[in-house]
């Protein structure tokens, strides 16, 4: 399956209008955002768990990303809140669950093969930063050679100045409303940015982002 699988484009989804479809295990499905491959593939998902649903213990030959949105998230580590970052790296091996169930903001196989580290934040109780810009606060979730994911959180009225992104940009908006020249994007809005490009962000009304930058393939120019 390709789903928005050319990273050389720009691409917008609303996640709130999205189907959802089964995956192979009973109870959990999916909302595809992008997806380059079939059951094994680089993809970006919302993923549901119905109570006491779970997959079978598998590998992520090239690491995955979790957000747990809502709901108690459970493997062999242990469990996980609304609010926890987890960063499973390439080679980790696991059984996930959840008997509460839960919704989660999942990305799989984008990270570098050198990237061994494995990080669990509860950004409910981690401490926030200030953000270059007055308004802003950022969150550092994961850094590993050109890729950093983060939250950052936009006061009402924060504008940031103009620039571009090497390696591309990914934002998944979780609370509020984030904005750019090229459009208005509400909670649950997924824009993908490729190597390159170039916007101005701001947030008339507040927002939180969960953002990714320095993953894609530094291939074209947007």
């Amino acid at each position: 399956m390709k789903l928005n699988a050319d990273f050389s484009r720009r691409a917008v989804i609303d996640s709130n209008s999205l189907p959802w479809t089964d995956s192979p295990a009973a109870g959990i499905q999916r909302q595809l955002l992008e997806r380059d491959g079939e059951e094994q593939a680089r993809a970006t998902s919302l993923v549901r768990y119905a109570p006491g649903s779970k997959f079978d213990h598998h590998v992520h030959t090239l690491g995955e990303e979790i957000f747990v949105l809502e709901g108690i998230f459970t493997d062999e580590t242990g469990d996980y809140g609304p609010g926890t970052y987890i960063k499973n790296p390439p080679g980790s091996a696991h059984a996930p669950g959840s008997e509460t169930g839960c919704l989660l903001f999942v990305k799989l196989r984008h990270l570098d093969l050198a990237d061994n580290e494995r990080v669990v934040i509860d950004t409910q109780k981690a401490a926030w930063f200030p953000g270059m810009v007055a308004g802003l606060s950022v969150l550092p979730l994961s850094e590993f050679a050109t890729q950093h994911t983060a939250l950052v959180k936009w006061a009402a009225g924060t504008y940031f100045n103009p620039h571009h992104h090497y390696g591309g940009e990914e934002i998944y908006v979780l609370e509020g409303v984030f904005e750019d020249e090229f459009g208005r994007y509400p909670a649950g809005t997924w824009i993908r940015s490729p190597h390159l490009s170039k916007h101005c962000p701001f947030s008339a009304e507040g927002c939180t982002i969960l953002v990714k930058t320095g993953h894609l393939p530094a291939l074209h120019s947007y």
